[in-house]
């Protein structure tokens, strides 16, 4: 028996609808219960610290408001000090508790700010008289063993004030309970200053404030549900009015498709027709195509093979510049002309070989060789040993002679210089001070790794990955195609099946080319 047909397409539908309208209600309630639960936590948590730090805030802002009372009594000389501080211990002591909290001022007079046994003086404590007057010790321990006093008197040492925790007797009882104090020293009588409140009675404005939150919650959650109810059983009712339209134009369209049948027939006749006409179109349009795609083609290695000769020939030039100057000097030697000749020949050696690589590039058959790595980079330095030390560049190389890759030589090299190419243009444009391009190689498992750094104060650009882009340059039209550097990513990453990747470092950028081994 065939489970959908055009009988009972419609009923279908609607089953089909109410079961993902359910499993999406129930899914949607589950997850929003769940993350509402979550909030709440992530709330109360918030809510919490910020209770905790404004509770220390107030009595912080009590302690300082006693100071400015007590600075502001010291202008009055028509009271001696002595009356001033009998003034204010009486008033610390009979300051009220604060209603339903327990909080209260004491103050210690410091015989010692090293602390120790009997380091101060109890002037102050309306929750312990039995105090009063009496030396105190910073190695007193409270319920918990803490040294609470040696504590305080550590951090107002360093900073002048403190705030502490500790398990102290609640007043008027026996019970022992935590409490956060803030401690200030007032230099001028030597005092230090406290006010403290017991955690319970934060803890209680913290439960009514949780109790109350989850009330709102709870009330929040069941109103969304109902609502979440409701927009089901609306999707329902319209579910079955658009299965019953479903029906009239099911009823419709088979009277349709009977017309369409004789059309479709007539229509069979011509489509071979069409088909060879639309055929031939199409082989045309191709033609236009790969027409264009090889003068495309053919600009980008005509612009690529510009770019790659503009520094050889300036190097060429640099060298020729030299003979003649040599020449003219009467300075020009055997040894020197032998060894310029030889540097012309690898630059015009190189330019050769540029066309072969840019050619190759757009052929799939290439042959891998292996060769030592110094080797190679050493190659390049030589085509740009003339601009390099025109320009005082120093190069450090620390590479191993023995280290090998398998890879395409020419193309390798080609990337290598053009990186060189671009630190060395930075070094210049930047007029950078004792300039320095390092080489070095590093060796892993499966794959070796060569970076080229410089001191050029690095890469301005925003991603940085932005300098790989075609056509994309920091320098003027003049000076820079933007292909360089798009050429040897692609070099790299689709040819070689390596990666390219820059990062800034501490005084420039460093380029890292990464070859795998097999």
């Amino acid at each position: 028996m065939q489970l959908i047909s055009e009988k009972n397409i419609s009923k279908m539908i609607i089953y089909v609808f109410i079961i993902i309208m359910s499993s999406m209600i129930f899914m949607i309630s589950y997850f929003y219960v769940k993350n509402t639960n979550k909030n709440f936590e992530l709330q109360m948590d918030k809510y919490v610290k910020e209770y905790y730090n404004n509770q220390k805030q107030i009595l912080k802002k009590e302690v300082e408001t006693v100071i400015d009372i007590l600075n502001y009594n010291l202008t009055k000389h028509e009271y001696t000090e002595k009356s001033i501080k009998e003034d204010a211990k009486r008033l610390l002591n009979n300051i009220s508790f604060q209603e339903k909290k327990s909080d209260y001022f004491f103050v210690y007079e410091v015989q010692n700010m090293q602390g120790g046994d009997d380091f101060a003086r109890m002037i102050v404590n309306p929750n312990r008289p039995d105090l009063l007057g009496k030396l105190i010790s910073t190695n007193y321990e409270d319920a918990n063993g803490k040294k609470f006093r040696e504590e305080f008197m550590e951090n107002i040492r360093k900073k002048g004030d403190s705030f502490n925790q500790y398990a102290y007797k609640k007043p008027n009882s026996n019970e022992i309970k935590q409490k956060v104090s803030y401690f200030k020293l007032y230099n001028q009588w030597n005092w230090v200053i406290s006010i403290g409140v017991y955690t319970d009675d934060i803890e209680k404005q913290i439960a009514l404030k949780r109790e109350d939150l989850k009330q709102r919650v709870k009330s929040q959650v069941v109103q969304n549900i109902l609502l979440f109810l409701l927009f089901l059983t609306i999707a329902i009712v319209l579910s079955i009015l658009v299965s019953e339209k479903i029906d009239e134009v099911l009823k419709n369209y088979q009277n349709k498709v009977k017309a369409k049948s004789q059309e479709l027939m007539l229509l069979n006749e011509s489509l071979e027709r069409r088909v060879k006409e639309e055929v031939s179109k199409n082989r045309e349009h191709e033609q236009l195509l790969v027409q264009k795609s090889r003068f495309i083609a053919l600009g980008e290695m005509i612009s690529n093979i510009a770019h790659q000769w503009r520094q050889p020939l300036s190097e060429l030039s640099s060298i020729l510049m030299f003979i003649k100057f040599k020449f003219n000097m009467d300075a020009l030697d055997k040894q020197t002309m032998e060894q310029k000749s030889l540097e012309a020949e690898k630059v015009l050696d190189y330019m050769s070989h540029t066309i072969d690589d840019f050619r190759n590039f757009f052929m799939p058959k290439k042959d891998k060789e292996k060769f030592f790595l110094k080797s190679a980079v050493d190659s390049v330095i030589t085509i740009l040993s003339s601009a390099l030390e025109n320009n005082k560049i120093k190069i450090e190389i620390d590479i191993d002679d023995s280290l090998q890759i398998n890879t395409y030589l020419n193309e390798f090299e080609q990337v290598v210089l053009n990186i060189l190419s671009n630190a060395k243009d930075v070094l210049i444009s930047n007029k950078i001070q004792n300039p320095k391009i390092k080489i070095f190689a590093k060796e892993k498992k499966n794959e070796i790794s060569l970076f080229i750094q410089d001191n050029g104060k690095g890469v301005s650009v925003t991603p940085i990955e932005k300098i790989f882009e075609p056509y994309f340059t920091t320098k003027g039209d003049s000076d820079g195609t933007g292909i360089g550097l798009y050429m040897s990513k692609t070099i790299i990453e689709k040819n070689i099946k390596g990666v390219l990747k820059v990062e800034n470092v501490k005084e420039g950028a460093r380029f890292e080319i990464v070859i795998p081994k097999s």
